[in-house]
């Protein structure tokens, strides 16, 4: 399934995409896609639902995308997990995921303008595959039982200020939480529709111009592994998210490097995953 909120910001609700066209609108039956959805185990639900309403499904055109989920309790990041992206910023592969916070107001959806925030030179762009935890997972035993605690994925944007990442000292969440740095969508995939998620294309173009065209293929941690690899530090809640890292093509390992300024249009995209566009907007205030 394709999980969705559709409408405007701030007045998202629920529904099933079945095909490019139609959805089927579940706004009378659940009130989010958000942590109360997901822990009541709710999802296991939905395909008889859908089915059964599919004759009534309603058009797509028109209707705006926002994230698939509500605002989450968390956003997680993993830094440096595709092999070829460690090489190309001139990091070693890392032996455990670096694992690192971004800041829940960052999501937003995934057609919805990217802003750069005052006072920033390097903001940088990264296609990414998103994880969003189905259930609550604390010391999960083994890479099964985090499969088991996935409700689906979800392509992101985990735009980064690389100044304020890496030129500014500490930590590395002050570069990823700027407002409007985290597009997800269009959709939530449930595992079943993914497939084989260590077999996922992703690519990001800028103006037409492909800079990143990489695959899941070259991750050095599985998302499985990640799950269960966090879930002995902290708790992961229904609902949360969490970013697994980008291919290589980032502005910050071009020769020289290149940012966005403002007034430069992005589209990314990822097998089963979607598609994303969003509008490059320089702050007026800087």
């Amino acid at each position: 399934m394709r999980l969705a909120r559709l409408g405007a910001a701030g007045s998202e609700t629920p529904g099933v995409v079945l095909d490019d066209d139609r959805f089927v609108d579940l706004s009378d039956v659940v009130d989010d896609f958000d942590e109360a959805f997901f822990g009541s185990g709710a999802l296991a639900t939905l395909p008889a639902l859908v089915a059964e309403r599919a004759d009534r499904a309603e058009p797509l055109a028109g209707r705006r995308f926002g994230a698939p989920i509500a605002r989450p309790h968390q956003i997680l990041c993993v830094g440096l997990n595709y092999r070829d992206h460690a090489a190309e910023t001139g990091q070693p592969v890392p032996h455990e995921p670096i694992i690192f916070n971004k800041a829940p107001n960052t999501l937003v959806g995934p057609d919805d303008d990217l802003v750069i925030p005052r006072g920033s030179q390097k903001t940088d762009w990264e296609v990414e595959l998103g994880i969003v935890i189905g259930s609550r997972a604390s010391y999960l035993a083994d890479e099964t039982e985090a499969a088991a605690a996935i409700a689906g994925y979800v392509l992101v944007n985990d735009v980064s200020e690389r100044a304020w990442q890496i030129e500014r000292g500490g930590q590395w969440v002050k570069g990823k939480s700027a407002p409007t740095f985290n597009p997800a969508g269009p959709y939530l995939v449930t595992p079943d529709e993914i497939g084989d998620v260590l077999d996922l294309d992703l690519w990001l173009e800028i103006d037409g111009q492909r800079v990143q065209n990489g695959s899941t293929s070259t991750m050095v941690f599985s998302p499985t592994f990640v799950v269960h690899y966090v879930s002995q530090f902290m708790t992961l809640e229904p609902g949360d998210l969490i970013n697994t890292g980008t291919p290589p093509g980032v502005g910050l390992g071009m020769s020289p490097n290149r940012y966005l300024h403002g007034g430069e249009t992005l589209t990314l995209g990822g097998t089963r995953l979607g598609t994303q566009t969003q509008r490059v907007i320089a702050n007026p205030a800087v």
